[in-house]
């Protein structure tokens, strides 16, 4: 048996791109799409390759798919360093299973203004990817009425010479952030009470033009707010 053990040595392993094909997760694809994010942000990458591998990462269906994504960027071993181990369970498992496995999947929901406006409010359901362009034009969300299909919404902002407003009601967490060039990215980030409420997380590109994400809060809360700052301005 020692013979044998002699006659085989050891092989090296096969490189993470080529073995991993365990299925992404969400999680999975969020994360490498921060990463894009940041790099375009930093000048790594133009708009036209932001934009190719964020469509990337969300189309992809093993994490073999999403390590090519970010193999020229200073983050690829980090990406390699965590593909080598277990996909990562997603950050809310019970919401995910409250939800579940598929909620919310299927195409973008599309919104597109150009010279002109457009609006999302009232009772509407919101999928899981939202794609919005406002070229000369804007867009307005409003979720305060909304009803969410799935435990997380992303919504992928581009305003050229345009704005798109995104409004949440309290008892919604909002996330995001997005790269502003000779335009705004406004995102006023908000943690709602409940840790099993639905999030929306914002991200994209503004040029010429804004992207702006507030919460919306009740005239209660509001006050309760200002009387809790009295109190520590008093302390």
């Amino acid at each position: 048996m020692d013979n044998q053990a002699e006659k085989e040595p050891n092989r090296p392993a096969k490189p993470v791109e080529q073995r991993v094909e365990l299925r992404a997760s969400d999680a999975d694809r969020e994360r490498v799409v921060g990463w894009l994010r940041d790099a375009f942000a930093e000048g790594r990458l133009t708009m036209d390759e932001h934009a190719e591998r964020v469509d990337a990462a969300y189309a992809a269906r093993t994490q073999g798919e999403l390590v090519p994504l970010t193999r020229d960027l200073p983050v690829h071993q980090e990406h390699v360093a965590q593909t080598e181990g277990a996909s990562r369970p997603a950050a809310r498992p019970e919401v995910e299973r409250a939800y579940g496995p598929d909620a919310g999947d299927g195409p973008a929901t599309k919104i597109v203004a150009i010279f002109g406006g457009a609006e999302r409010k009232g009772r509407w359901r919101v999928r899981r990817h939202i794609n919005a362009v406002a070229v000369f034009g804007g867009i307005d969300f409003d979720f305060t009425d909304a009803v969410f299909e799935a435990p997380e919404t992303v919504i992928r902002c581009v305003a050229v010479f345009g704005g798109i407003n995104v409004v949440v009601p309290e008892d919604v967490t909002l996330h995001g952030g997005g790269a502003g060039v000779f335009g705004g990215f406004d995102i006023r980030q908000e943690e709602a009470p409940e840790p099993s409420a639905p999030v929306v997380r914002i991200e994209g590109a503004a040029v010429f033009g804004g992207v702006a994400g507030r919460m919306k809060r009740r005239k209660r809360r509001k006050q309760e707010l200002r009387r809790e700052r009295r109190g520590e301005l008093e302390e």
